[in-house]
């Protein structure tokens, strides 16, 4: 349960306390004003699927505090066929000539959804600097795990580090280091293990950037 911060026919802003990731679907039910609403204008609950498109990392001053705010767009009443399969997946809006029009203004527009390809191909270059971190791990809205860690590569939107976590893709992290008074949200895109035996953590940080 939370609070919007904001609402419009097209989407929506509001808080999390666990993290989420960029690409990913949900389904709100909400008492949408049905002046606002495209479809299911006589209920009661406005049930729509969304796509979290934008995260904003918070501060959490207590743990009651959210840890994100987020900005969704309506898909539609119905999610498509390959979240069905599989509820994993993440997606972003197809391009399209039409850009301006709304892609929840139908109760089947999922079609304009396409899946997100995990590859290599970064934003930028990585830097080779070691940098010391401490390593947090997330299970639902919990730090469940800590590690003390240094980065073998870093950018402004992702590192990677070594670890002895057991961590799988898909898990989130908070990587924070007290001199640079640094504080982001990773979440786990990748793992493997070097010629030197140790384990490396690939992550994307989302919400905020690392101050390079």
């Amino acid at each position: 349960m939370t609070h919007l911060v904001d609402v419009t026919p097209f989407g929506a802003r509001f808080r999390l306390m666990r993290p989420f990731d960029i690409g990913r679907l949900l389904q709100l039910t909400l008492a949408m004003p049905r002046t606002l609403r495209v479809f299911d204008h006589a209920e009661d609950q406005y049930r729509v699927w969304a796509i979290v498109r934008n995260a904003r990392l918070l501060e959490q001053k207590t743990p009651k505090d959210s840890l994100l705010e987020v900005g969704v767009a309506f898909l539609g009443k119905r999610p498509p066929k390959s979240y069905e399969e599989n509820p994993g997946r993440r997606y972003e809006i197809a391009q399209t000539k039409l850009e301006s029009r709304l892609w929840a203004a139908q109760e089947d527009s999922v079609e304009q959804l396409t899946e997100i390809v995990i590859d290599d191909n970064r934003r930028e270059s990585r830097q080779l600097i070691p940098v010391d971190v401490l390593i947090e791990a997330y299970d639902a809205d919990k730090i469940v795990n800590t590690e003390q860690s240094v980065t073998e590569n870093i950018s402004r939107g992702g590192a990677t580090v070594f670890t002895e976590l057991d961590l799988q893709p898909g898990a989130f992290v908070r990587m924070s280091n007290e001199r640079y008074n640094a504080v982001v949200l990773g979440v786990v895109r990748g793992r493997h293990a070097g010629a030197d035996g140790i384990t490396r953590l690939h992550l994307e940080f989302i919400g905020s950037e690392w101050p390079l």
